[in-house]
């Protein structure tokens, strides 16, 4: 399972605290930047020696501030929050009263305050109904090769071009690495549905927590591909990767 199956697949639970453990792999796994863990290895952070639990727990506060925060910093198409919703929210996170909470905004009315508390109240109600009905039509059925594909965290215009099943990828990943899903390109996709999956399964030879130069980008890219600027330069513009300013550095997108 790839890292963005691992986030979008995780529970409520499991966002709400920021990891989750993996029985077949006896570890846990760091929804943010998919650090690991090992379940019975001692680790020592910060001069303590923290079991796995502790330590990823410890690793998400000191390294991320707080699930909270990475979660609200997302993007509007993921969260649906306006900025106004999101800036209540982190009030209401703070703990602010609806005077305090007038007067941070300098304006406005308690009653203002008390309607968003009321109508956030009622999308967690539409949220848990909606995710409830989301479960029973996943369980009563086997995985059907329409179900859709997740697409990674990163992607910018999420539109109809990510609205890809399971069987689509499969015909177009056949269709372009003739010599197998290991082997090179053999051609690059003009149709934007089409690059985004060639794209995705290219990503796949990249490690998710692995700082790469740019010179060891071209090296894993031009053994798939003779244009790898092109995958390059898609990679940052689909939202697949991020880049320092000097264009020196790069990283997968978590």
């Amino acid at each position: 399972m790839s890292d963005d199956e691992l986030f979008w697949n995780a529970s409520i639970e499991e966002l709400t605290n920021g990891y989750i453990y993996l029985e077949e792999k006896e570890e846990y796994i760091c929804l943010i930047c998919n650090e690991r863990f090992e379940s019975g290895v001692i680790y020592e952070i910060e001069s303590r020696l923290l079991e796995a639990k502790k330590a990823i727990q410890l690793h998400i506060t000191d390294s991320h501030d707080s699930m909270f925060h990475n979660l609200i910093s997302m993007d509007k198409k993921y969260t649906g929050l306006s900025e106004n919703q999101k800036e209540l929210l982190q009030y209401f996170y703070k703990g602010l009263s609806d005077k305090e909470i007038v007067k941070e905004q300098m304006g406005g009315s308690t009653s203002t305050i008390r309607n968003h508390r009321f109508k956030f109240k009622e999308k967690e109600k539409q949220a848990k109904i909606f995710l409830s009905l989301m479960n029973i039509v996943k369980n009563s059925k086997e995985k059907s090769l329409d179900e859709l594909v997740p697409f990674h965290k990163g992607a910018t215009m999420v539109d109809e071009r990510y609205a890809t099943t399971i069987e689509e990828k499969e015909k177009v990943l056949a269709t372009y690495f003739e010599e197998g899903l290991n082997g090179p390109l053999h051609i690059f996709p003009s149709k934007e549905k089409r690059k985004i999956i060639v794209l995705q399964h290219i990503l796949t030879r990249f490690e998710s927590n692995k700082m790469y130069s740019e010179k060891e980008v071209n090296t894993i890219l031009k053994s798939i591909y003779s244009d790898y600027a092109t995958i390059r330069r898609y990679f940052i513009e689909y939202g697949f990767m991020d880049r320092s300013k000097d264009c020196s550095t790069y990283w997968i997108k978590n």
